[in-house]
């Protein structure tokens, strides 16, 4: 049986106390890093990528690939339970945002263009995670 965990919320001066200004752009305003330049587009390390703001596992490493778009990319969450998607429309596009579950950080985007079995390409700025190497 999976463990419920505490939801986390902090007020925007908490976070800032414990982001950059560049994290807390991306993880409390829903702001983007630009393409290939984020710590783990191009990280090969086998290990779990967690949420910088409250540690939740949230993809593993066997599931990042190279999809090209210059952000790590999953095929798919650690569990569907840590993240929660969210109709988006914002910069003139329909799109999924996928946030933490537990702290609602802004992670990225799920697209329908990944590979199989789950075709999906959960696509997450790096600034947004920390890495835990196995």
């Amino acid at each position: 049986m999976e463990e419920k965990k505490t939801k986390i919320s902090h007020t925007d001066e908490e976070w800032r106390k414990v982001l950059t200004p560049a994290e807390f752009n991306i993880c409390r305003e829903k702001g983007t890093e630009r393409p290939f330049t984020g710590e783990y587009y191009n990280h090969q390390q086998s290990g779990t990528y967690l949420c910088k703001c409250c540690g939740e596992a949230l993809f593993k490493s066997e599931d990042k690939y190279d999809s090209g778009c210059g952000w790590p990319s999953f095929s798919q969450p650690n569990a569907q339970s840590v993240v929660t998607e969210h109709h988006d429309v914002s910069h003139g596009m329909v799109r999924t945002e996928i946030t933490c579950a537990r702290c609602d950080a802004h992670l990225g985007h799920v697209f329908n263009d990944g590979p199989q079995p789950t075709g999906l390409r959960y696509c997450i700025n790096s600034a947004s995670l920390n890495f835990d190497k196995e």
